[in-house]
């Protein structure tokens, strides 16, 4: 409510608002369009605002939109609740260009992981559902069920969640085929090659079927809140790849091909956002508004969380930042870190893929000035 008693408008009106005189047209020349929405609680101020801290850091993601990256959307926002929002450039190149708004939707690939995966796991902790020392089999009691000593069946949801496992980073599962059900059968009952433990999409592949165990539905059945999805209106999704496999270029289907062989929606892939929903959640985060998820601020090893990674030396988020700063990225250019020491989270959307993930973007670059910009502004 607003001091005078009236509601405040929700944030889609006030960015319809802030637009009021935007011309969405496509762009003729083939150039982006840049805008800027502002979107500022009506009480309370700051030394610096939400729009200082934007302001500073536009810049390269301007500068990547007119050399490499075909759109993006950068976003921040404080705790308490002030935020503003960038966006830059095309939602698609072809088969025809169309610009990115602000109520584009973003494939969040691997955010998936962090904004729908971890919170699921951890809820069902805090109800009591499992624990998170509890074997995967507490969930999936048939994982490797034809030999009882696998190492598989006494992987824990801390270990999968901390990529803490001796499972690979990525396998190509979507060439042995496409029926749903007949690969998660396959993923469940395959003998996996041990390792060193990385940074692994069969981590939380594993973690998304135990929640549809647990919850018995499929992932994209869950409810989301406002501004995530796992199956958006594909004319307001930014497009990704012309897939080679798939034979089109992919636009509100999930990039990652073994996403879409398990059904679209995955543990780790599948997720989509706008970036007002992506900073709704890191807002949400940065309040402490869901006790079940302070997990993902302890350190489980020298540089990851529960579900997420937190700062170290290179890291994505630059290093201007706090010690208590986590984030993630997304294979399809995306990314979220929170830095909960400076009160300030920020979220870069772009669609790096489109129309192919074989060239250079300098996405690893622009993700660290970005965040060194945003923090050292909001200091």
């Amino acid at each position: 409510m607003s001091p005078t008693g009236r509601r405040r408008p929700g944030i889609a009106r006030r960015n319809r608002e802030a637009f009021a005189g935007y011309d969405n047209k496509t762009v003729g020349s083939g150039r982006p369009r840049i805008y800027t929405a502002l979107v500022t609680p009506l009480t309370g101020r700051h030394a610096v605002t939400a729009r200082d801290i934007l302001s500073a850091a536009m810049d390269p993601v301007n500068e990547a939109v007119r050399a490499a990256i075909p759109g993006a959307a950068l976003g921040v926002v404080t705790r308490t609740g002030e935020r503003a929002i960038h966006v830059a450039g095309l939602a698609q190149r072809e088969p025809h260009p169309e610009p990115v708004k602000l109520d584009t939707w973003f494939d969040l690939a691997s955010l998936t992981k962090v904004l729908f995966t971890t919170p699921a796991i951890l809820r069902l902790v805090a109800q009591g559902r499992i624990a998170l020392d509890d074997p995967l089999v507490a969930a999936i009691p048939d994982l490797r069920q034809y030999d009882q000593g696998a190492p598989e069946r006494r992987l824990t949801f801390r270990q999968c969640l901390s990529h803490a496992t001796h499972l690979p980073a990525v396998e190509p599962l979507y060439t042995y085929g496409q029926d749903p059900a007949t690969l998660r059968a396959f993923i469940l009952q395959r003998v996996w090659q041990t390792g060193p433990a990385v940074y692994s999409d069969i981590n939380f592949i594993f973690l998304g079927i135990a929640i549809e165990r647990l919850a018995g539905r499929p992932l994209a059945e869950h409810p989301l809140p406002g501004g995530l999805s796992f199956c958006p209106d594909p004319s307001a999704c930014a497009a990704t790849e012309r897939c080679t496999w798939r034979g089109r270029v992919l636009r509100g289907e999930v990039h990652d091909e073994n996403a879409f062989a398990l059904g679209g929606a995955a543990g780790h892939a599948g997720l989509f956002g706008t970036i007002d929903g992506v900073l709704d959640a890191a807002q949400a985060l940065l309040q402490d508004a869901d006790p079940a998820l302070a997990g993902i601020r302890q350190r489980q090893s020298g540089d990851r969380t529960l579900g997420w990674e937190a700062r170290h030396d290179g890291w994505s988020g630059g290093m201007a930042c706090s010690g208590q700063t986590i984030g993630h990225t997304g294979f399809t250019g995306t990314g979220l870190w929170i830095d909960f020491a400076r009160g300030v989270a920020w979220a870069l959307l772009t669609n790096r893929v489109h129309p192919t993930r074989h060239r250079e973007t300098g996405i690893a670059d622009l993700r660290r000035r970005v965040g060194d910009l945003v923090v050292d502004a909001a200091r």
